[in-house]
């Protein structure tokens, strides 16, 4: 590429700068891993200077901090459906489920939330979003599961905050397993760990007559 050609890439101007940061963002993780992302890549795949990008957000921390809200975004009109359709709480659970897991191994969005993890320790504010995002999360599960207790549902009375905190956290550690290609750990799998906690904790069977 000739100088002049250089000069004008690394002056471009992005149109909608903010939303195609993060979707490049996005890419490259799904290539590279977030720890393997560089400002210099990112800049690479925009055709614009590392400059810009920092001029935007910073760091690379405050980078994927945004890339993470971005793709937590884009769950929250499923989520809001879902709310939305009517019927049995327990028959929608499965589709709020399969919302929260990753994809398969090596989904962006994931590696984003463990990368997340284990950089909170270094970075406050990273644990801070994560703590905000999973309560977005969290209220909407237990949105689900009021209607659920208001249809007369559930054979038992349920604690719904608690009972939200421990689905969560087991599907918190099938995704992570899920992600980073645990041999035997499938989407489909997890699915049917959480469904069956989710019965035995909301609809256990009646006891055997005597």
């Amino acid at each position: 590429m000739a100088r002049g050609q250089a000069r004008g890439t690394v002056r471009r101007r992005l149109e909608r700068p903010r939303e195609q940061m993060l979707e490049a963002a996005m890419e490259a993780i799904a290539e590279y891993g977030p720890a393997e992302m560089t400002m210099a890549e990112l800049a690479r795949r925009l055709g614009t200077s590392g400059g810009h990008v920092l001029y935007y957000f910073g760091s690379k921390d405050q980078v994927l901090l945004e890339t993470l809200r971005w793709s937590e975004e884009k769950h929250v009109p499923g989520r809001a459906a879902l709310l939305a359709a009517g019927g049995s709480a327990l028959e929608r659970l499965p589709a709020f489920v399969e919302l929260y897991l990753p994809e398969g191994a090596a989904d962006p969005r994931w590696l984003l939330w463990v990368h997340v993890w284990g950089r909170t320790l270094a970075v406050p504010e990273l644990r801070d979003t994560q703590l905000e995002l999973d309560l977005v999360w969290h209220r909407d599960l237990v949105a689900l599961l009021e209607q659920g207790a208001r249809g007369g549902e559930f054979a038992v009375p349920v604690d719904l905050e608690s009972f939200s905190v421990r689905l969560r956290a087991m599907l918190d550690g099938f995704s992570t397993q899920l992600v980073i290609g645990v041999p035997g750990v499938t989407r489909e799998s997890s699915l049917a760990h959480a469904m069956d906690y989710a019965r035995q904790a909301l609809v256990p069977p009646a006891p055997a007559a005597g």
